[in-house]
């Protein structure tokens, strides 16, 4: 039989049409669990040094501390931020309430320390003569087309939250079946990449194994660890609806827009109650908090990947408006990727002030002076 001649290009057009389609196909089949396994990868690299410790001290069992971290996982990851949205959706309706009985309250006239404030003092000081002028009906009013806008998002979220819960628990499972067999997806991953890359590719894998780590560090820890010492201060400053909006700024958190809105918020409310010492404290307690994350998220990146933070910043932010949740992810790994195999390709070329090869051994002419 005679093999077909290389220079086909109807036969070979026709070849990568077919791969593309069947990678456009796979991809849609698989389309609704993109979203968990992504989820599950990003869970299974972070915390595969802890599934080794396990492992270590259960007798190297696998199966064993594969339990432990999917039970772990369903307690630390799965269980919280599904209590944070089942909280945030069930108070819903009295957050409506709350907010239509503020319009039958009078708003106090502006303390007397206010207008002595450095450089915002004399700014405040109007703004709230202006707000006890209209009533608190006239800032109902104002806000009005917002709060309709928050309670249609409340209503989408009642509708999905059966979803959500679907996807955590199989955001579950899949890092279970990670976790098993880990160390044959991570073979698997390294043949395909240097298939197509060579040594290049391996690092590439490498380093997106540890952009990964570093932002689950960054940002998961960080936003953990804000949102428990808000919750804190906010309980002890006397804030009603504490678990609320921890949930609140845990998500936040996460969607990388702070804390720093709750926090102030419930400052401002202390104040507006007249309770001046517990908001001065709430005050200082939320600017700590606030100002934690300039310290913490970019030593706890720098642990899991030595990268530009300005690099890994544009990645998160760039990820979260691109693909929402999952782009925390997979924005910093896509941009760590493409800068280390362009810095690698820049460093590959020999610098034009680099002698050749054969310019060692050469006598070094000197310059004739015209």
């Amino acid at each position: 039989m005679t093999p077909p001649p290389r220079n086909d290009v109807p036969r070979i057009t026709l070849a990568v049409l077919f791969i593309g389609a069947l990678i456009v196909a796979s991809f849609w089949v698989l389309r609704p669990f993109l979203a968990p396994t992504i989820w599950a990868t990003m869970i299974v690299v972070t915390s595969w040094p802890m599934l080794r410790w396990f492992q270590a001290r259960l007798w190297g069992r696998r199966a064993l501390a594969t339990t432990v971290m999917t039970l772990l996982l369903l307690l630390l990851f799965v269980l919280p931020l599904m209590l944070a949205i089942v909280t945030i959706v069930g108070h819903a309706d009295e957050i409506v309430d709350k907010a239509k009985a503020l319009s039958a309250q009078e708003l106090p006239p502006p303390p007397s320390w206010l207008g002595d404030l450095p450089l915002v003092g004399e700014r405040l000081k109007p703004i709230w003569e202006q707000a006890v002028a209209s009533g608190a009906k006239g800032l109902v009013a104002r806000l009005a087309p917002y709060a309709d806008d928050i309670a249609r998002w409340f209503v989408a979220q009642a509708g999905s939250v059966g979803f959500v819960l679907v996807q955590f628990v199989l955001t579950a499972l899949l890092a279970a079946v990670m976790y098993t067999g880990g160390e044959a997806a991570v073979a698997a991953l390294r043949r395909f990449a240097n298939r197509l890359a060579g040594a290049q590719g391996d690092k590439a894998l490498t380093l997106a194994g540890q952009a990964i780590r570093g932002v689950a560090l960054g940002v998961g820890v960080t936003a953990v660890v804000q949102a428990v010492l808000g919750g804190i201060g906010l309980a002890i400053a006397g804030v009603p609806f504490v678990g609320l909006l921890t949930a609140v700024m845990l998500l936040l958190g996460i969607a990388q827009i702070g804390c720093g809105p709750v926090l102030l918020a419930a400052t401002g409310w202390l104040f507006w109650r007249g309770e001046s010492g517990w908001g001065t404290f709430a005050l200082v307690w939320s600017l700590a908090v606030m100002t934690m994350d300039n310290v913490l998220r970019p030593v706890l990146i720098k642990r899991g990947a030595d990268l530009p933070l300005l690099l890994i910043f544009a990645g998160v932010v760039g990820g979260l408006l691109s693909f929402g949740l999952v782009g925390l992810f997979v924005g910093p790994v896509v941009l760590a990727v493409a800068y280390t195999l362009l810095d690698d390709w820049t460093r590959a070329v020999p610098s034009p002030d680099a002698a050749a090869p054969g310019d060692e051994a050469a006598p070094a002419v000197p310059h004739e002076r015209v």
